[in-house]
């Protein structure tokens, strides 16, 4: 039996451009069904393009002191590498409207967008969730816990026994006019941001 898809390159660690931790405190949600992904045609791992399906829109969370993280862990299967994903994020804030969207997220699948520190690379803009979604699987709120300050402390994960395909796509959007950059691609992300 041949192996179908076979590594192409290699890479050395820059000195001039070295890798960072973490990821900026920003990450852009929406709901699975209502953005329209296109897969760049040469490369399944480019997401090329985000496309809301009527008035759809991206809702953009922010946070600050490193307050969001992401993993990507590869698992082994008889059908080949899964990757599984998660997203900790906090929200400071416990009005009825945050409760919603907790609970809304808990039922329904959401994809995420990621900008990771490093930004010397074609994936410094990531996309979680391309193909199953992901689902709220943790949401706990310590009244007193002063490092949020009573805020909630959320995690995003695939929905259970579902994992995804392919580790987490770089999401890389041409202008209307041109090649794609760092630039055009969070532009892109603001005009579907409420």
């Amino acid at each position: 039996m041949s192996i179908y898809n076979k590594i192409s390159a290699g890479f050395a660690m820059g000195t001039a451009e070295p890798v960072t931790a973490g990821i900026e405190d920003v990450i852009y949600i929406f709901n699975q069904d209502e953005i329209a992904l296109t897969f760049d045609t040469t490369n399944p791992m480019i997401v090329s393009g985000l496309t809301a399906v009527s008035t759809a829109k991206v809702y953009k969370f922010e946070g600050t002191n490193n307050s969001f993280n992401t993993v990507s862990k590869l698992v082994k299967t008889s059908v080949g590498p899964r990757y599984t994903e998660e997203i900790d994020f906090n929200i400071a804030g416990l009005s009825v409207e945050v409760k919603s969207q907790l609970h809304a997220m808990g039922f329904g699948r959401v994809c995420a967008v990621v900008i990771n520190n490093y930004k010397s690379s074609n994936s410094a803009v990531e996309l979680f969730g391309a193909v199953n979604g992901l689902i709220l699987t943790d949401a706990e709120r310590n009244a007193a816990d002063e490092t949020v300050e009573g805020g909630y402390k959320l995690k995003l994960t695939n929905p259970d026994k579902i994992r995804e395909p392919y580790p987490p796509r770089a999401v890389s959007i041409a202008p209307q006019s041109g090649t794609a950059t760092y630039a055009s691609t969070l532009a892109a992300l603001e005009a579907l941001t409420v």
